[in-house]
């Protein structure tokens, strides 16, 4: 199996470019996109509000142009869930004969899965190419800049979509916040529709302490007089969106049960599940939280197809439903010994990891873990460890920015829960061991992990992450 470093070299890899692009490889373009954000990076960051600023993203947008389309936008934000709601919600809109753009992060295997049209990535020919347009606007806000402060990289990535998806003549831009979304950069296009999935507790150290302010930043992606659909949250979470929308003078919408998805049953192509309206649908997810997840992204379809004055049809609906491609998360990469792997690094995340495989987890289940050090790893390793017989703790050394905890401290932390708890140095080694020693044929294993590591899976798997 190859290394991590043999990973990081695919992902900056030269690539072939038409003769006149400005940038020839994508570790070139993505030197120049990250140049100013390093001023930050030796400054004590602090919170969102007193470290980012949009402003230079909208000044880059409008430079360039790029607002100028008559497009609908889409923003989705959460803690948990966000692109998976983003995935279902595109799927369902082209189903209706819409051509719709997403943008969406961190990616798996390729930068370029964060620009979408049609569920395909933009080909890195497209990717430089815009680059190098864009690059007189961008080296002239970069320069306006005031001392330390920085063009966010994910501003540029925002710019390259739009472009792209000008020339796509994209309708419907979906696109997903990295972080809050009050001071997000994505969160500045113009959107009529905002979404959330599950808000938590998070990133306290960049978004604050409590649920309140937590919610707070999330709400700040609603817009004047717009509208907003949301999961059923914490009533915190709820008296914070309320105040935003009303604010806004915009409209607010808690789903309630009445109006969401129930799950039916587990089927061959991950479960059916019955959704007010529309009767029983596949959704090919195994995720249980998928399911309030689809429900999300049909209400909003719902109401994207009314604001351009087209009726919901139930059979787009229930097409677009079924062809749902979201990877990484609840995933299943082999049957013989059965291996699952999912995105999940908090402790709610893998406890859904653990209750959606539950019916389907055989003796014995192995876990594998690979949990930053910033994350509540020890609770992440208690939750796998209800199933789990052995842990196998493992790291990645693709992103040297991404700390994982100290190999004794680590399986100290887990030795609490599970009486079998071993290190492997990395990510082949650890499956090496969970395959050939522990699991055999018949067992089970359950791998949790940044999704650095999930990409990682997708190398050795060879799964395609350019079209979902």
């Amino acid at each position: 199996m190859p290394s991590a470093k043999w990973q990081l070299w695919i992902l900056v890899a030269p690539v072939q470019g038409s003769e006149g692009d400005m940038f020839e490889t994508m570790a070139a373009a993505l030197e120049y996109i990250f140049r100013t954000r390093r001023r930050l990076d030796s400054a004590t960051r602090g919170l969102d509000e007193h470290s980012r600023d949009p402003a230079s993203t909208r000044q880059l947008l409008e430079r360039a142009g790029l607002l100028a389309a008559r497009r609908e936008y889409v923003v989705v934000t959460g803690s948990r869930g966000k692109g998976s709601v983003c995935a279902i919600l595109a799927k369902l809109l082209g189903a209706h004969g819409m051509r719709v753009g997403m943008v969406s992060s961190p990616h798996l295997v390729h930068w370029n899965e964060r620009i979408r049209v049609g569920g395909r990535m933009i080909a890195t020919g497209d990717f430089l190419r815009i680059l190098g347009e864009l690059k007189p606007d961008i080296d002239a806000v970069s320069a306006a800049l005031p001392r330390g402060g920085y063009l966010s990289p994910q501003g540029i990535f925002l710019a390259l979509a739009l472009r792209y998806f000008d020339a796509y003549g994209v309708e419907i831009a979906v696109v997903e916040v990295g972080r809050g979304g009050r001071f997000d950069d994505i969160a500045v296009v113009p959107n009529r529709l905002a979404l959330f999935a599950p808000i938590m507790l998070e990133h306290r150290a960049l978004l604050g302490d409590s649920l309140q302010r937590i919610a707070w930043h999330k709400a700040g992606i609603i817009k004047r007089a717009g509208s907003a659909i949301s999961l059923p949250q914490a009533p915190v979470v709820t008296r914070a969106l309320q105040a935003e929308a009303d604010a806004q003078q915009a409209q607010l919408c808690l789903l309630r049960a009445g109006k969401m998805a129930q799950w039916l049953a587990d089927s061959e192509r991950g479960q059916d599940i019955h959704m007010p309206g529309y009767g029983r649908m596949n959704l090919p997810l195994l995720g249980r939280y998928q399911v309030d997840n689809a429900s999300l992204a049909l209400a909003a379809a719902e109401w994207l197809c009314r604001a351009r004055g087209l009726p919901p049809q139930r059979r787009a609906m229930r097409s677009g439903l079924a062809q749902v491609r979201w990877l990484g998360r609840v995933q299943e990469m082999q049957s013989s010994p059965a291996i699952y792997i999912d995105g999940a690094i908090t402790v709610p995340s893998a406890r859904s990891f653990v209750t959606s495989l539950r019916p389907r987890l055989t003796e014995p289940t192995i876990g594998i873990a690979g949990i930053p050090r910033d994350r509540d790893f020890a609770g992440v390793y208690r939750e796998l460890a209800e199933v789990c017989s052995s842990i196998i703790l493992t790291e990645t050394d693709i992103n040297p920015s991404t700390v994982f905890p100290a190999r004794e401290q680590a399986l100290q932390a887990a030795r609490a829960y599970v009486q079998d708890a071993r290190h492997a140095l990395d990510l082949p080694r650890a499956l090496e061991l969970a395959t050939q020693e522990l699991a055999g044929k018949g067992g089970t294993i359950l791998l949790a992990g940044s999704l650095m590591l999930i990409g990682e899976c997708m190398l050795l798997w060879g799964v395609d992450t350019s079209v979902i």
